[in-house]
């Protein structure tokens, strides 16, 4: 017998809303623009991005925690939101595995270490040198406390025994005029958005935290390579929904990001972007979440990062 099942056959029959927990025009943000119009074909519905910027990305993760598991109301976020977050707070609001559920994975990326293009340094070295002769004079600017932009700095901090003050903003878009007015001097950003500060000529690179050099800025070393320290990094996106969606929802839904990922011209377009498009289905993505919370607690304990 032909069994109907309302839920599979209507959803999506309105406009799925994003929420980004940070200001417009960040890197979250420029990385959802990039799907849209492809999400929106393949699910026959418009996509509206709504952002909600506050606490490292928190106020949007605990809106969407709080949001019916309908699959109308989905959350982007970073490492910082999902990995880092629980960890860095005393207090944490959500619990990553326990709140939510994984969608897909959409992308990964390594980190720019970037500064303000009138510092006079043009390497890791030379920066570590002028941090070192002016202590506790620089700023660093971040997407917000907790992230993996507050963490990365940190990191470098811890390893090489310099002083940086830490300038959080809300979402990476404010944090970056800021380091291109001067008012901060170092950041550690998303590689797609730092590249193209770069190649317009507004920021200098210094180097990035991947393993491998990256094509979308191939002269570029990698902070191993400087020798200065030893860190190695690499961030990822992912959707996540409220625990307790139908399983009709969530498959569609992942399958739709799938479907969009596997498109050349995006592929591509990421790839020249310096991301790494990273599909990983529901199952998958939790299996990733759940590595890499113990990791990330371990690297938030080493730098002695902790918030209340």
């Amino acid at each position: 017998m032909f069994s109907f099942n309302p839920v599979q056959a209507a959803f999506p029959d309105k406009p799925i809303k994003v929420i980004i927990g940070f200001s417009a025009g960040g890197p979250l943000d420029s990385h959802l623009r990039l799907l849209t119009e492809n999400l929106q074909s393949i699910l026959g519905q418009p996509i509206i991005v709504d952002y909600k910027s506050g606490a490292g990305g928190v106020l949007g993760a605990q809106f969407v925690a709080q949001s019916p598991p309908d699959g109308y109301t989905i959350l982007l976020a970073n490492t910082g939101t999902m990995v880092i977050n629980p960890a860095i707070y005393a207090k944490s609001s959500y619990d990553t595995l326990k709140d939510f559920q994984p969608i897909a994975r959409t992308a990964q990326q390594p980190l720019a270490f970037i500064v303000n293009k009138d510092l006079p340094v043009n390497s890791l070295k030379e920066f570590i040198t002028y941090a070192k002769a002016n202590p506790s004079k620089l700023n660093y600017g971040s997407s917000g406390n907790g992230g993996i932009s507050h963490l990365v700095p940190e990191m470098l901090k811890t390893e090489t025994s310099i002083l940086m003050t830490h300038i959080p903003f809300k979402g990476s878009a404010p944090a970056f005029t800021d380091l291109i007015a001067g008012h901060v001097q170092f950041m550690a950003e998303s590689l797609p958005q730092a590249a193209n500060y770069a190649k317009q000529g507004r920021l200098k690179v210094l180097a990035i935290t991947s393993a491998k050099r990256n094509p979308a800025l191939p002269n570029i070393p990698t902070v191993i390579e400087t020798g200065v320290a030893n860190i190695e990094v690499v961030g990822f996106y992912g959707i996540l929904g409220p625990k307790g969606m139908p399983p009709e929802v969530l498959n569609k839904l992942s399958q739709a990001f799938k479907e969009t990922l596997e498109s050349p011209e995006i592929q591509k377009k990421m790839v020249d972007q310096g991301a790494d498009p990273a599909y990983l289905n529901a199952d998958q993505f939790t299996k990733f979440l759940s590595a890499e919370m113990p990791r990330w607690a371990k690297a938030v304990k080493d730098a002695g990062a902790k918030l209340d």
